[in-house]
């Protein structure tokens, strides 16, 4: 059986795609961080959602990330996932970042049972130099 966080990632990766910022704010805690790039951080849902806005003008707004392989540990009510990410941008063909990495995400399960995501970081490991 699919871990339900699976599909969780997977609306919120539709909701960057189509640029629908406020249904992704939906999924974050409103204490969590994003790790825009290595030392770059915007913290609580009115930076995440700031920073995507900036993100998507960045990559001219074609940015399409999906997820490959795919590993969560889950103790209680917290999560920790490790995800093959993938981005792409028709629109824009060259970053001074990989476009494929291997990401680190942590959920939480608020009162009403529902997965958030309190630590974005999409470049993993990566930011260790």
């Amino acid at each position: 059986m699919e871990h339900e966080l699976k599909e969780v990632i997977k609306k919120c990766d539709l909701a960057i795609k189509q640029e629908d910022f406020d249904t992704l704010m939906n999924y974050y805690t409103d204490d969590a961080i994003l790790v825009v790039k290595p030392e770059m951080i915007a913290r609580g849902k009115d930076g995440i959602k700031k920073a995507f806005i900036a993100i998507a003008k960045y990559f001219n707004n074609s940015i399409v990330p999906t997820q490959g392989e795919m590993i969560i540990l889950e103790a209680g009510d917290t999560a920790l996932v490790i995800s093959q990410t993938f981005l792409e941008a028709e629109s824009k063909k060259d970053s001074e970042y990989s476009m494929e990495r291997k990401a680190t995400y942590v959920f939480k399960k608020n009162a009403q049972g529902e997965w958030l995501c309190a630590i974005d970081n999409s470049y993993g490991t990566d930011l260790i130099k």
